[in-house]
């Protein structure tokens, strides 16, 4: 997936509950950095997460955020490793408060939960992406959980995706674990494109999102009301291509 089958993505999830959460898990997640390299990411040593990790450094130059540029914590890194790929445990043990983790996991080994509780100690806070069959939910400050057997992307009949309607007055809960329910609407690689488009959308000012989606009034011809039509129009065009 690229960065514009992602930003796709993204506008047909726009209007569902999933969306919001990984937009509140990415606000979450740049406001507790206070400043730049304070923001750590980690994984398994045989998944260490290299691709969220440039997804994110490409959107905070982009959206001048230099604190969510992330520093990617290695297990083993090679002595002639370039300085951004040198980077090894020691990172994880001068961690402080005002400080944030990131553990991108499918599955957690017990040194990496260990090396986890020691930040934690430490004041850092912690911040999870996980299949939702993992520990990571008694160490995290913030959990997204994706149903790591999805591949694709398909709304359901009634359009929602197989999320249950929202919750009146519902708000994302920091200190406790959001799992997506079965029928999770991306892979647990998708999530990791999306996790980084939100958490530089949330910003505010001329460079991020902010609060609005360029919705117009509600009406018949309102983005609104064209909704997921329009949506799927869209990843259509992505897929076939232009017309000849």
């Amino acid at each position: 997936m690229d960065l514009q089958q992602a930003r796709v993505l993204r506008d047909l999830l726009a209007d569902t509950r999933w969306w919001d959460r990984t937009r509140a898990f990415g606000t979450a997640l740049r406001t507790s950095t206070k400043g730049p390299g304070g923001l750590l990411l980690v994984g398994p040593p045989a998944a260490e997460p290299w691709h969220l990790t440039a997804h994110l450094d490409d959107e905070a130059r982009y959206a001048e955020i230099p604190e969510l540029s992330p520093t990617l914590v290695r297990w083993n890194p090679p002595p002639n490793a370039p300085r951004h790929l040198s980077v090894g445990l020691d990172r994880l043990a001068a961690a402080r408060r005002g400080e944030s983790l990131l553990v991108v996991a499918e599955a957690v080994p017990a040194s990496l939960l260990e090396r986890v509780q020691d930040v934690r100690r430490a004041g850092a806070t912690i911040f999870a992406l996980d299949t939702g069959r993992t520990e990571l939910a008694d160490l995290a400050h913030e959990i997204l959980s994706v149903d790591s057997t999805i591949s694709d992307t398909i709304p359901v009949e009634d359009g929602t995706f197989g999320f249950p309607p929202a919750v009146p007055g519902g708000v994302a809960n920091s200190e406790s674990a959001w799992k997506s329910p079965s029928g999770s609407p991306v892979s647990f690689d998708s999530a990791q494109h999306l996790l980084s488009i939100a958490a530089a959308e949330s910003a505010p000012g001329p460079r991020g999102s902010g609060g609005s989606r360029g919705r117009s009034a509600d009406g018949p011809g309102s983005t609104e009301a064209r909704g997921m039509r329009s949506r799927l129009a869209r990843l259509l065009d992505l897929i076939s291509g232009p017309d000849s």
